[in-house]
């Protein structure tokens, strides 16, 4: 099963074609702008299955089957985490929780924003941690700034996700520890000078049986496109 992570910084539309080459089974893309305005058929080819949650029609977070795999949501998803979508995905031979993420700003509640965030969407989705799971996305965070008021810092969410047997692709694959990661995936205003470790992917060990390959866009292809690289999921 293949799956790309992109935060796009919108107008996919334009953009989706650049991740062809890749085949992925899965697209999770963050910055989004809703299915209307992508016009499938039209400027995208059309999913078999896609979901899509946002509060502006120009940017949400989307999620898109180009294979057999089919996505729900989950009664249990609770707007109030926007946006750590939990959907389930499956097809005839399996299904997994997926949990979409663009950790975002909350200015009514500054301790519960990006990583904070997520990290009081875990405690209310605890339950579906110990079942097989993938958390991918643009977690706005990273260890060097776990000093900052939060309800829960980086290390805590890493660590609550170890103790469901929920390890980070990156990590597992470079042996680098958080907080010391070697190759970027955001650039400040786009500055090769100004990067970030901010995106991850998060896999159940359930589902890491027959092993995983796992890339991060280069600086230079990706961007022209955004300030973000894309994540490039293979597990086997």
């Amino acid at each position: 099963m293949k799956i790309i992570h992109w935060n796009c910084q919108g107008a996919f539309r334009k953009k989706k074609e650049a991740l062809d080459f890749f085949k992925a089974d899965i697209l999770v893309i963050s910055e989004c702008e809703s299915p209307q305005r992508l016009k499938y058929g039209k400027l995208i080819p059309k999913p078999t299955a896609h979901f899509w949650y946002g509060d502006s029609e120009h940017k949400g977070i989307a999620v898109f089957s180009y294979s057999s795999y089919k996505i729900e949501p989950l009664p249990v998803f609770n707007p109030k985490f926007r946006y750590i979508v939990p959907l389930l995905i499956s097809n005839e031979n399996e299904q997994f929780h997926l949990f979409a993420i663009w950790a975002m700003d909350d200015k009514k509640d500054r301790k519960s924003s990006y990583i904070g965030q997520v990290w009081k969407a875990l405690e209310y989705y605890q339950k579906l941690l110990s079942e097989s799971c993938i958390l991918v996305g643009d977690f706005n965070s990273n260890q060097i700034w776990d000093k900052q008021s939060r309800v829960g810092n980086h290390t805590d969410v890493v660590n609550k996700l170890a103790e469901n047997g929920i390890k980070s692709l990156y990590h597992d694959k470079y042996k680098e520890v958080h907080g010391q990661e070697s190759e970027a995936t955001f650039y400040l205003h786009r500055n090769k000078n100004k990067p970030y470790h901010m995106d991850y992917c998060f896999v159940s060990e359930t589902l890491l049986k027959n092993g995983h390959k796992f890339s991060v866009g280069s600086f230079e292809k990706w961007i022209p496109f955004s300030d973000h690289s894309p994540l490039f999921i293979d597990l086997l």
